[in-house]
């Protein structure tokens, strides 16, 4: 009986050491993200002062079709963006000896998403100088345009001028 007793005292045990034992059950969710589609910024037109008069400033308005600077940009749908300009401060020939001085005022740039009239009523306008925070339109496309002015002086340097005016644009994850 001790060999019974000791089975019925070990069963009793067991028993004893899992009464607290519950079922379990467990859930699964997933994680999940939509990634926004690559930015794409594209030069479409160059800002182009044409011919320049020593001692006359010349100016290029954004509305002027083949003379302001334009880019598209192509990106998601309504997405928020911050457009940033570097601007130069002149234009150099290509030997890299003479400048000529190249100004942008608060109002040098505009932009359509889509809700304007285009280039020559766009929907909105932009300080070239600072950040600004604007919408793709809802086919996922945007035109910027900007102007500016060219200051040559009376003794001015006959030649080719150029400098890069860059636009670059960021998602804000908004």
């Amino acid at each position: 009986m001790t060999v019974v007793r000791r089975f019925v005292l070990f069963c009793v045990c067991i028993c004893i050491m899992f009464s607290g034992v519950q079922a379990q059950e467990s859930g699964t969710i997933q994680a999940i993200a939509t990634v926004v589609s690559s930015l794409q910024v594209i030069g479409i037109n160059n800002l182009n002062f044409g011919t320049v008069t020593p001692g006359i400033n010349k100016t290029v308005d954004k509305a002027e079709v083949g003379f302001a600077g334009e880019w598209q940009i192509n990106g998601t749908a309504s997405a928020e963006v911050t457009i940033d300009f570097t601007l130069p401060v002149n234009l150099i020939t290509t030997d890299s000896v003479s400048t000529l001085q190249i100004n942008f005022n608060t109002t040098d740039a505009s932009f359509e998403d889509g809700t304007g009239g285009g280039q020559t009523i766009p929907a909105g306008v932009i300080n070239p100088r600072l950040q600004s925070v604007e919408d793709i339109g809802l086919g996922g496309t945007m035109s910027v345009w900007i102007g500016g002015q060219v200051q040559p002086t009376i003794s001015q340097t006959g030649g080719d001028y150029a400098a890069d005016v860059v636009m670059t644009v960021s998602y804000t994850g908004n």
